[in-house]
């Protein structure tokens, strides 16, 4: 990886913006680029951004630019295609999304690119799967989202409910970013102690848990109804997985990774901790899971398979 550390943001929607003003505050990077379909959009997205540069630290350069600007990038980060609506699942979204996510990978892949591509849009892991299948490049290098926005409301909630600093809690949603993820209790800790050991310590209802796994599950279609989209928190989530590629640090996420053999499942994107680093992603990290844990993870891969079978005309 080069020493300018340059990132090209696909989709100017609530997402992507919100992950490039997140990137400003932050800083990190030296060279943002930003790419619509509505050309004027991104431009006027891109005067909003640099009118703030004088009273911000970041001294990053940030244009709007055209498919080419990937070749040298290192990052590509796609947020573009339809919007999840009220009532709507994110697997309802699949049929539109994956032409328009499919048309993209190529042009990225006829740019010369040869670093990462981060995937926002939803379903993000058949969208992935798309992208990593089009592109044809190594699969460390195919990141989606997944769970990591779900990881963080999970460690949130239970820090609220445990009055313990998130920091200190370890927790991860695991398989589809969707209705079909879950949590694998016996792998939740508060520092050292199981989450289970923790909550019978202190007398807590297990029940609360499961309420605040509701809770988790059913965070996007509340803030849909509310507000219409979600978006602060995908941009903020965004921002540290680009942190942690280009930091080589080494951090574990919860991200959308092709599986090879992992779980007892191949040939499918899902929701795992990983790994990640300047390479990508360096390795997936196998929880031990019960036999309880393990049929969610097998429930979630047969509904991520069936969606791929019912796209498979749309990959060739």
């Amino acid at each position: 990886m080069k020493d300018n550390k340059k990132v090209v943001l696909i989709g100017t929607g609530m997402v992507g913006m919100s992950m490039a003003y997140s990137l400003m505050n932050t800083g990190g990077i030296d060279e943002l680029v930003l790419i619509d379909l509505d050309e004027e959009k991104a431009k006027g997205e891109v005067m909003d951004l640099n009118h703030g540069l004088p009273y911000n630290m970041s001294k990053m350069k940030i244009k709007a630019g055209k498919y080419q600007d990937c070749k040298d990038a290192d990052i590509v980060v796609i947020c573009a295609g339809a919007n999840q609506k009220e009532g709507q699942s994110r697997l309802d979204l699949v049929k539109v999304n994956v032409k328009i996510i499919k048309e993209i990978a190529q042009q990225i892949k006829h740019s010369g690119f040869d670093g990462i591509v981060i995937v926002a849009s939803n379903p993000v892991d058949v969208l992935s799967y798309t992208v990593y299948k089009v592109m044809g490049i190594n699969k460390s290098r195919v990141i989606g989202t997944g769970t990591l926005l779900d990881t963080a409301r999970m460690r949130y909630l239970l820090s609220e409910y445990l009055n313990v600093s998130s920091d200190d809690i370890e927790a991860y949603i695991l398989g589809e970013h969707g209705d079909s993820s879950f949590i694998s209790w016996m792998n939740t800790y508060v520092g050292c102690k199981t989450l289970v050991e923790y909550i019978e310590e202190k007398n807590l209802d297990m029940e609360d848990l499961n309420d605040i796994y509701n809770d988790v599950k059913n965070a996007a279609y509340e803030i849909i109804e509310r507000k219409k989209a979600t978006f602060y928190g995908i941009g903020i989530s965004l921002n540290k997985l680009i942190q942690s590629i280009f930091n080589n640090d080494n951090k574990i996420l919860c991200v959308s990774a092709y599986l090879d053999g992992e779980y007892n499942h191949s040939d499918i994107y899902m929701g795992v901790p990983c790994v990640i680093c300047r390479e990508g992603i360096r390795e997936i990290i196998q929880l031990p899971l019960n036999g309880v844990d393990q049929g969610k993870f097998d429930e979630s891969y047969e509904i991520l398979r069936k969606t791929r079978r019912e796209i498979k005309k749309d990959l060739e």
